[in-house]
């Protein structure tokens, strides 16, 4: 059987291909993470950035007036996500104060947006998130130490 020009210089590049991807330490299971999915049409097989990220996953939030805390919001993003607030006794004591406060007007609808910057949202500026990824857990730290307001009776004894 004869092999067309065409043939044999294509034999040639797939050739001169897997022997490229073989020296750059590249497996040829790995050289194409395309799967086809219709004559003409392919996608790749790999994770979306939100799989791969579960933080990373877009939300959209409209909260009801019934729900009148930033832990409440809170609580609602993460239903979905895979993720759970981290139980309190590993949490900084501060936490509980800021979960507890009411929630802004401006709050009740947010994104869309990845989760992360959701929650980030949510506490505010004064905290970070914290974010434990073997366990799937997040929780919230006071980016600089607590700064007391002073007592009304140090106010009146100043002047």
């Amino acid at each position: 059987m004869q092999m067309t020009v065409w043939q044999r210089n294509r034999r040639l590049l797939n050739a001169a291909l897997c022997l490229g991807l073989i020296a750059a330490g590249i497996p040829l299971g790995m050289a194409a993470p395309e799967v086809q999915v219709g004559r003409y049409a392919t996608i790749r097989a790999v994770p979306t950035v939100e799989q791969a990220d579960l933080l990373a996953a877009q939300v959209m939030l409209r909260l009801p007036t019934s729900m009148a805390t930033v832990g409440q919001a809170v609580e609602h993003l993460l239903q979905s996500s895979g993720y759970r607030l981290a139980p309190q006794d590993t949490a900084e004591p501060s936490r509980t104060t800021l979960l507890n406060l009411p929630l802004p007007e401006p709050h009740r609808v947010l994104g869309p947006m990845p989760l992360k910057t959701a929650l980030e949202t949510l506490v505010g500026p004064a905290f970070r998130l914290v974010e434990d990824p073997v366990h799937r857990l997040v929780s919230f730290e006071r980016c600089q130490p607590v700064n007391h307001w002073p007592s009304v009776s140090a106010e009146t004894g100043a002047r």
